[in-house]
Order: C-alpha cells, then sequence, then structure tokens
C-alpha cells in the first residue's frame, strides 16, 4: 500500500508535508481547557427617553452605580423616564480554524 500523498507520513517525497493543514492546526492552535467554556457577565441596560429628539435611546454599563447616575441623569424634566435593567450575558468562546 502507498503513502498518501501531503500527508506526515510521505514527508520524504513532498516538501509541502511539513505544512500540512493537520499538522499546522495541532501547532498553532492548542487545545486550552478554557477554550470552550461559556462564561456570563452583567450588563446594565439604561433605556431612556431622550427630551432633545423624542426618541427611546439604550445605553449598556458593567457598573450599577454608573448606570444609576447616566439614568438620573436622562431626568431633566417631568416628561423624562429611564428605566435601568440588569441583563445577563452570555459569552461563548469558539475555536475557527
Amino acid at each position: 500500500m502507498g503513502l498518501i500523498p501531503n500527508t506526515p507520513g510521505d514527508a520524504s517525497n513532498n516538501v509541502s508535508a511539513p505544512f500540512h493543514t493537520l499538522n499546522m492546526a495541532n501547532a498553532a492552535a492548542p487545545v486550552s481547557i478554557h477554550q470552550h467554556q461559556d462564561t456570563a457577565d452583567i450588563e446594565f441596560h439604561v433605556t431612556y427617553l431622550d427630551s432633545e429628539t423624542g426618541r427611546v435611546r439604550r445605553e449598556d454599563f458593567h457598573d450599577l452605580s454608573a448606570a444609576e447616575r447616566f439614568a438620573n441623569a436622562r431626568l431633566r424634566d417631568e416628561e423624562c423616564w429611564a428605566v435601568v435593567d440588569q441583563v445577563t450575558v452570555q459569552h461563548t468562546r469558539r475555536m475557527v480554524a
């Protein structure tokens, strides 16, 4: 049975064998135990009425106190409103080849 071209076993007959896709993937992308773990972060979304434009807008914050300060600053008159929501954001890491 002959050797398959472009495989590590056929390196003596093929100059490009060291650059075989399988070899590159193993060398360039080591597997980590944390590589495919999902992580959850907490964000605070402030939804508010922009009194200058009449549009509802949203800003995102990582800190509750910053979100509350921002929401309070949007309350300029009795027509204005702002809501702070705590949101769990899922981040998924994926390995790409």
